[in-house]
């Protein structure tokens, strides 16, 4: 039964049920097969034109990340730095909600497809970074700036700028759902049911500290994310293990659903509706790509404003954002789900995360761990995504804008707590136009991989170079 504040008027009911079912139509179309033929295809395609390098230098990616970097080499932050403002802005809601929205679509067998989309999604980042660096350049303030839109004109040429121009465009707006009001939704409603905490009170907090984050650009938020980012995700992993060894019993049958219904429909269990083989592959990959954003050419953004001087170095360190987001935080939330039995229980969200977290560790602490976690997670996310914002938005409209710009964005944070906002209706405009912004940054990809083959290719056969870097 609806609240007296959820209630709308029958105009504007009507204006909003017609916009999401034109929203459900078009999510409908971009993320249908051909979109999940396109992210895998173009990711199955680099890995092989790489030769399966991102695979391969994992432990290599993992060196250049703690090496740091080089006195003479040009940027804004280190390349750890860069690496953990890109994770901030991926490890969230996709990594507690995202999954546990996927198992409660997709089954068990959504898990598996999220893994193999983030397996040839670090060749997608690699090339993505390596593009950004390549491609950069300073804007008037004289900081680094980089990503799709700028390797699409760089690149391509002025006759292919309209399709940076349009990845500036859905990457702006994306943003304020995947990376803004989704987040805040999300860590309120977690906060409220855990603690008690007004959601608009949330929504107000969590504004003023982003707002005061914001005030320092780039460095700030490198520095919070490069501190938080870190210590978040060890207390949420070691929460997560902790529940896996105790439930180590079950991990095999775990495993063994995964795999099997990745490719045979679930029927009805417990609270959990069913699931045809379609729907695990479509929500493992849709969730698995907000997840860690492989293809969507957010994380370039932050990418290239590391210190470096060379794109292939930077570029191994970026594959690690898909590595640890997806393979290693991902995997252990949907573990916890399914060697707890939470997902047959009926919740969906956030709230499946928590109730499997809270099964798995004695005490009632679980819970504590997924509301403070999804709380310090999304905080980075918007400072994250807030980033990405202004550079789409400073693409199309110049220096001037990143104020204005910052200043909606910290506005805009409220509006995701506010009494009767739809969770799903806000999850479908977010894979909306995640899908919208994945297209140009494809083809560009695509387009320019001869380029980073050229230029991978040089790097690795040049000895001198190689072992400077190590």
């Amino acid at each position: 039964m609806e609240t007296p504040e959820t209630q709308l008027p029958p105009a504007e009911s009507g204006f909003f049920d017609a916009l999401i079912t034109f929203i459900e139509a078009v999510n409908g179309v971009v993320w249908g097969w051909p979109m999940l033929a396109l992210l895998a295809g173009t990711g199955l395609y680099l890995t092989l034109g790489l030769k399966l390098l991102p695979q391969r230098k994992l432990v290599y990616g993992f060196r250049m990340l703690w090496r740091g970097r080089k006195s003479d080499e040009a940027g804004d932050i280190s390349p750890f730095n860069a690496l953990m403002t890109s994770l901030s802005a991926t490890i969230g809601t996709g990594n507690i909600a995202g999954v546990a929205t996927a198992l409660f679509f997709g089954g068990p067998g959504a898990l598996f497809w999220m893994w193999l989309i983030a397996i040839v999604g670090m060749a997608t980042k690699f090339c993505e970074a390596v593009l950004a660096v390549h491609y950069r350049e300073k804007d008037a303030l004289g900081h680094h700036v980089g990503g799709p839109m700028y390797y699409i004109r760089n690149g391509l040429g002025a006759k292919w700028k309209w399709l940076g121009i349009l990845f500036a465009v859905f990457g702006m707006l994306a943003g304020f759902g995947i990376g803004n009001t989704i987040q805040s939704n999300s860590v309120s409603d977690a906060l409220n049911s855990t603690f008690g905490i007004h959601p608009m009170v949330t929504g107000i907090v969590i504004a003023v500290l982003v707002a005061l984050v914001l005030i320092g650009g780039i460095k700030r938020i490198g520095d919070v994310a490069g501190k938080l980012v870190p210590i978040m995700a060890l207390f949420y992993v070691l929460g997560g293990v902790t529940i896996l060894i105790i439930h180590a019993d079950r991990l095999p049958e775990a495993f063994g659903m995964i795999f099997y219904y990745a490719f045979n429909p679930i029927a009805a269990a417990g609270g959990f509706a069913g699931a045809a083989v379609w729907a695990a592959i479509r929500f493992g990959v849709a969730r698995g790509v907000f997840s860690n954003e492989a293809g969507l050419g957010s994380a370039p953004i932050a990418h290239a404003a590391a210190q470096t001087n060379n794109p292939i170095r930077q570029g191994t360190v970026a594959m690690l954002g898909t590595f640890i987001d997806t393979i290693i935080i991902c995997s252990i939330t949907g573990l916890v789900i399914l060697v707890t039995g939470a997902w047959q229980s009926g919740e969906n969200g956030a709230s499946l995360s928590a109730h499997a977290f809270n099964l798995g560790l004695p005490g009632g602490w679980g819970q504590y761990i997924v509301s403070i976690g999804l709380a310090i997670f999304a905080f980075t996310t918007i400072i994250g995504w807030s980033f990405y914002g202004e550079k789409c938005t400073q693409f199309l409209f110049g220096e001037r804008s990143n104020a204005p710009f910052r200043l909606i964005w910290v506005l805009a944070i409220p509006i995701g707590t506010l009494p009767g906002m739809d969770l799903g209706s806000l999850w479908l405009v977010a894979d909306t136009l995640n899908a919208m912004m994945a297209l140009p940054n494809l083809i560009a990809l695509l387009l320019l991989s001869p380029v980073v083959f050229k230029l991978t290719k040089s790097y690795f056969n040049n000895p001198e170079q190689y072992n400077g870097d190590q």
